[in-house]
């Protein structure tokens, strides 16, 4: 049986070097990491044991925390509904009337932390629904941007790898190809999907996938240190706001595909 001292090192590797395991009884331990909610609250996810096999769960946190702001009749109907059970299915989480839960095959640790960490965050999204129409508009701006910037087929938007990806879980917002080094760049609207995009830096770093990462926020000054400080970690280069930066990115950008 794979030791916790070992399993913690492997979640560090695979995920982030904050999180640690902290037992509260024998076969249950708490597992803190860097990611949650808008509001600042953390997921919930414990480790524990069901017979021969280790789970992760939230311990049905995550609709609780939803239930706050979102009716839960609304969870199971409509655009909720659809990102949630692609979200599940995706992730390979089960939904235990409520409670969240993915079994960890064999010694795969960090990988089922990592999907599952993902799969919390991509039903976190249910709460942005109501600012759908203000996210899109930023969206499509983006992407304006970066055909502006460069011609259509040097440009490869939801990108991510398929050899070691090929079910797109982690993809970035636009790749901009025919350079020495591809830029990557995401749009950053808020904090879960800047939550996103450091996991998705990390797993292609991880990987060993070379990439110069941009980072294009709607709105920096909205955003909580500790949430930039992660991403941060990741992506040095940052645009702390797209309408009044928008030149300035077409620049970098212009600079870096003339010299690459």
């Amino acid at each position: 049986m794979m030791e916790i001292p070992t399993i913690e090192h492997i979640f560090r590797e695979s995920v982030a070097s904050e999180v640690s395991l902290v037992a509260e009884s024998d076969g249950r331990f708490r597992v803190f990491a860097p990611f949650g909610f808008d509001d600042g609250d953390e997921f919930a996810i414990v480790l524990k044991r069901e017979g021969d096999r280790w789970v992760l769960s939230d311990e049905a946190h995550t609709y609780m925390h939803l239930s706050y702001d979102i009716d839960l009749a609304d969870l199971r109907s409509g655009r909720r509904e659809e990102i949630i059970a692609n979200a599940l299915t995706t992730f390979e989480i089960e939904d235990r009337n409520g409670e969240l839960v993915r079994p960890i095959r064999g010694d795969a640790f960090g990988d089922a932390l990592f999907s599952f960490v993902h799969g919390l965050l991509r039903i976190a999204d249910v709460s942005y629904l109501s600012r759908s129409s203000v996210i899109s508009t930023f969206i499509a701006d983006f992407r304006t941007m970066l055909q502006d910037v460069a011609p259509e087929e040097r440009l490869s938007f939801n990108w991510h790898d398929s050899n070691h990806d090929p079910e797109g879980r982690y993809s970035v917002d636009c790749r901009i190809n025919g350079l020495g080094r591809p830029l990557v760049v995401q749009a950053l609207p808020n904090v879960r999907k800047i939550l996103d995009a450091t996991i998705t830096l990390h797993q292609l770093e991880n990987w060993g996938i070379d990439c110069e990462p941009i980072g294009v926020f709607d709105d920096k000054a909205t955003i909580s240190q500790p949430v930039l400080d992660r991403y941060s970690d990741v992506c040095s280069q940052q645009f702390s706001n797209l309408a009044q930066d928008r030149e300035r990115v077409i620049s970098f950008i212009k600079e870096r595909m003339a010299t690459g």
